[in-house]
Formats: structure tokens, sequence, C-alpha cells
């Protein structure tokens, strides 16, 4: 039997029904709530393309249960930044040339978010192994960490 669900996204609350607590939240984000940031890539937890914040903590929103994160702070990429008015590790990533295909990079930039929300200037090995369990399969890892580095600079 379905059950009415309040989360917190981007800094709006919305009530979603599920069927299944134990659903992921990948599922209620993209489906329910269409934020289309998150992707679903291994939906085991493996890539980091699913990845979104949970209380400023990067987690893989393709295994983390929608039960779990009920009253907390959910942020995708598209709360990250606007247009308008783009997260700074946005606006690197563009002028890096950080994205090729695009698939992985919500969760790369998901994930830079988090290192920089702890630590404000990492080197580039804090930044590689901050992103270690990130998989790229176009091989932009070089441009990638260089815009994180690029933002860095700018937080």
């Amino acid at each position: 039997m379905p059950q009415s669900v309040s989360l917190k996204v981007n800094g709006q609350t919305h009530d979603v029904q599920v069927d299944d607590p134990a659903m992921p939240l990948l599922y209620v984000l993209r489906n329910d709530l269409a934020l289309h940031g998150p992707r679903f890539g291994c939906g085991l937890g493996q890539c980091g393309a699913c990845t979104v914040h949970v209380d400023g903590a990067a987690v893989r929103s393709c295994v983390i249960p929608v039960s779990t994160v009920v009253g907390k702070s959910i942020v995708t990429l598209e709360g990250l930044g606007s247009a308008d008015k783009p997260h700074p590790l946005q606006t690197a990533f563009i002028d890096e040339q950080a994205v090729q295909c695009g698939y992985c990079i919500n969760g790369m930039i998901m994930q830079s978010a988090a290192l920089l929300a702890k630590n404000k200037h990492p080197s580039e090995d804090e930044i590689k192994q901050a992103l270690a369990h990130n998989l790229c399969r176009c091989g932009t890892h070089l441009r990638i960490v260089r815009a994180v580095k690029r933002a860095s600079a700018h937080t």
C-alpha cells in the first residue's frame, strides 16, 4: 500500500507517494520530482552518476532507501546552482571543457562540491582521491581535476 513521504529537496518540501519505503531515492528524484541531474548508472553505488548531497554529504542515491532521508536536506545538481547563478564548480567544468558525453558529470560535480565544502583548497592528489570512485568512460579525468582546482580558487 503506497505511503506518503515528505522530502526536502533543493530547499523545497515535496510530498510523494511511494509503494516501498526501501525504494532507492534516485527513483523518487527522477520519476516523481522530474530531476534529471542524478543519473542511473550502475544501480550498485559504484559509478557515482547518481550522487546527491544528503545533509551535506555526497551519497549514491541509487542505493539509499528513500525512507532513510525523510527529514534530511537533499541537494541535487539542479539545487547546487542555476543557469543564472551557477555554482563555481559548474562554471569551472564549462571553462575547462571537462564534459564530453556528460553522463558522469553530475556525480563528479556533486562529489567535488562535497570535497570543497570540507577542504576549500585541496591538492591535486586530494581531488583525485575524492573522485577515485566516480567513473568516467570518456577519459576527461585531467580536465575534471583542473576544473575542481579552478573552482577551489573561487570558493
